[in-house]
């Protein structure tokens, strides 16, 4: 088959993308994820066995989450039906629950139930699988590019066992791409087609672990590509560069939670690493500024507190800039109140207080305020004996010790101190002082 006809054919309407072509069928020809079902490992041999049970498969897009549950219904003996989650009601699903009910009861025949991007789906809709799962009537399998812990239905999740598929890297699109290339029957090893290693690897960079990305560059790369005067067709890294521009960057609802994540426990230990996560999330990721910001502030509090008090007006001072000047010539402001707050010394006797308080709040139950601690300010006060309040701007130091909480809670003590920074000096302090 020469070039033109295989463009005749791309053009039918039967045709299939390189990437639908190429789609593993078996467990020896899929990629990656050797954790998972490398040899001799329990999903392998459950999917082997026809044996799958209920099942979460968790990993970023392309990683062959899809695939390998295509994998399954290959090998599965049962019925197998597939919904995505995208466009699946409750309708849907009680459908396939009612035929599945048919299947078990009437022939003995199991029925595996597929439901891709299962994080769209609402808790009302996860609900009404709860039932078929518990009593067997269906097998179940997701799969999600979201944490399944923030948007799966606890129950379904308990039901299921989760296995987390890892990114896929250049090797494996690489291997997937001259898989492509030398396969005459699915793949692109029909044509006279001669690609440049260094093509081959700039779309494995691009691609960034994504196989389906990677294969659908390779397929435009060689049906755009001029023929030469033999018939053959070259891919050169020129070609390749037009035909995937720019790498993969996975921005999902998890990705952001984990860059904050790194970014906050970054504040408490390094200036340079929370200085990158936070460029990468906003400027990569496309993560909006005010999110770091609000995290900042909050730790300059949780993680730095009266150690260096200055932190937090530095944090509040780079708000008050990005609102006013807006991005990207805010990111000096940002970036110096992040450095600053990641080169205080560090306290976090402000959340260990909290914590204590909140404590003693839950332990004291219904407490009443101390007579001499009670509004005086309207006449009759002193009748009902609200008085004795020392006033301390009165005394030595502006001090006076006194009972200051309710009776069950007299003694007790919330906030400790440490010595760092200018914290050290409160802690001399309250030493001075003795009970409070």
């Amino acid at each position: 088959m020469d070039l033109f006809s295989y463009r005749e054919e791309a053009e039918a309407p039967r045709a299939r993308l390189l990437a639908d072509r190429m789609r593993p069928q078996t467990l020896d020809e899929y990629i990656g994820q050797e954790h998972v079902v490398g040899a001799g490992k329990l999903l392998r041999r459950a999917i082997e066995g026809d044996q799958v049970s209920s099942i979460l498969l968790y990993g970023p897009p392309g990683c062959g989450k899809t695939t390998l549950a295509h994998i399954i219904s290959l090998r599965t003996e049962g019925e197998f039906v597939k919904l995505n989650a995208v466009d699946a009601s409750v309708k849907d699903v009680r459908e396939v629950i009612d035929q599945a009910r048919m299947n078990k009861t009437m022939y003995g025949k199991k029925t595996i139930l597929f439901l891709d991007e299962v994080h769209r789906f609402n808790t009302a809709r996860q609900d009404a699988l709860l039932p078929a799962v518990e009593q067997g009537i269906i097998i179940f399998i997701g799969a999600t590019t979201e944490n399944p812990f923030h948007h799966v239905n606890g129950a379904l999740l308990s039901r299921s066992t989760l296995f987390q598929l890892e990114p896929l890297g250049e090797e494996h699109t690489y291997l997937a791409m001259k898989r492509a290339l030398a396969d005459r029957e699915r793949g692109l090893g029909f044509m006279d087609l001669h690609a440049d290693e260094d093509a081959l690897r700039h779309i494995s960079a691009m691609a960034g672990g994504d196989i389906r990305r990677a294969l659908n560059a390779l397929e435009l790369a060689a049906v755009t590509t001029p023929s030469e005067q033999d018939g053959s067709v070259r891919i050169t890294l020129e070609v390749a560069q037009e035909s995937i521009r720019k790498p993969t960057i996975r921005a999902d609802m998890s990705t952001q939670y984990d860059v904050l994540s790194a970014f906050h426990k970054s504040v408490r230990g390094s200036s340079d690493a929370a200085l990158f996560w936070f460029l990468y999330a906003v400027e990569k990721l496309g993560m909006d500024p005010m999110t770091f910001i609000r995290r900042l502030i909050v730790a300059c509090s949780e993680d730095i507190g009266l150690a260096n008090p200055q932190a937090m007006i530095q944090a509040v001072t780079a708000m008050d800039a990005y609102h006013k000047i807006g991005w990207p010539e805010a990111k000096y402001n940002i970036s110096q109140a992040i450095l600053f707050a990641v080169e205080s010394p560090k306290s976090n006797a402000t959340a260990v207080a909290i914590g204590n308080a909140e404590a003693a709040i839950e332990r004291a139950g219904d407490v009443k305020v101390p007579l001499h601690l009670r509004d005086t300010h309207y006449k009759g006060a002193q009748q009902l004996g609200h008085e004795g309040y020392q006033y301390p701007h009165d005394y030595p130091n502006h001090y006076v010790a006194q009972q200051y909480f309710p009776d069950t809670l007299e003694g007790i003590r919330l906030y400790k101190a440490t010595e760092q920074g200018m914290e050290d000096k409160i802690r001399q302090n309250q030493q001075k002082r003795g009970r409070r």
